[in-house]
């Protein structure tokens, strides 16, 4: 996992928490929280951290996962402006992912591991998300997705009819765009 994402978490975290909670997770987590945005480290060390996490706020770790996605979006749009500005909606920025986001992270961050999604458009108001990725962070994904919504100043709801994290093969998210 790339050091951006802790370092999105460890932001997210301490601007409703505080630093002291930051401080209070790598304890439990038992990590010492020493990352860069560059760097690589294993996926395990944000499991536990989510599971630290967990414990703490009393929330299942989807919940953990969502909550960090959604709360995540507005610090990845101060870093990377230029993915929000060339977009007009959240459905935009969603369908940006593989084509025009993916490939600049894999740019900046060598290594990087990104899930690839797949995109059915049933109706204007709807996206059916196939999401397939080892780490199966289907609820950050999901997270995401809010946050964009958020961003736009949209509102969506959003269902996930398949999940690995069930032991379906894949995730297939539905997202609904509210009027």
């Amino acid at each position: 996992m790339k050091g951006i994402v802790f370092n999105l978490l460890e932001e997210t975290i301490t601007e409703e928490f505080g630093l002291g909670a930051w401080d209070n997770l790598l304890d439990i987590a038992g990590l010492d929280g020493a990352y860069t945005s560059l760097g690589s480290y294993p996926d395990g060390e944000i499991f536990n951290l989510v599971a630290a996490a967990s414990t703490v706020l009393g929330k299942t770790q989807a919940e953990i996962l969502r909550w960090f996605g959604r709360r995540a979006m507005p610090y990845l749009a101060q870093r990377y402006p230029a993915f929000f500005e060339a977009q007009q909606t959240g459905r935009d920025f969603i369908l940006s992912v593989n084509h025009i986001i993916h490939p600049e992270v894999r740019k900046l961050y060598a290594g990087a591991g990104c899930p690839h999604f797949h995109f059915r458009e049933p109706s204007v108001d709807t996206l059916i998300i196939g999401y397939q990725s080892p780490r199966k962070l289907c609820d950050l994904a999901h997270g995401f997705i809010e946050g964009a919504a958020d961003r736009y100043g949209e509102q969506v709801t959003v269902e996930h009819l398949a999940c690995m994290n069930r032991g379906d093969h894949n995730c297939q998210i539905a997202v609904a765009w509210v009027s």
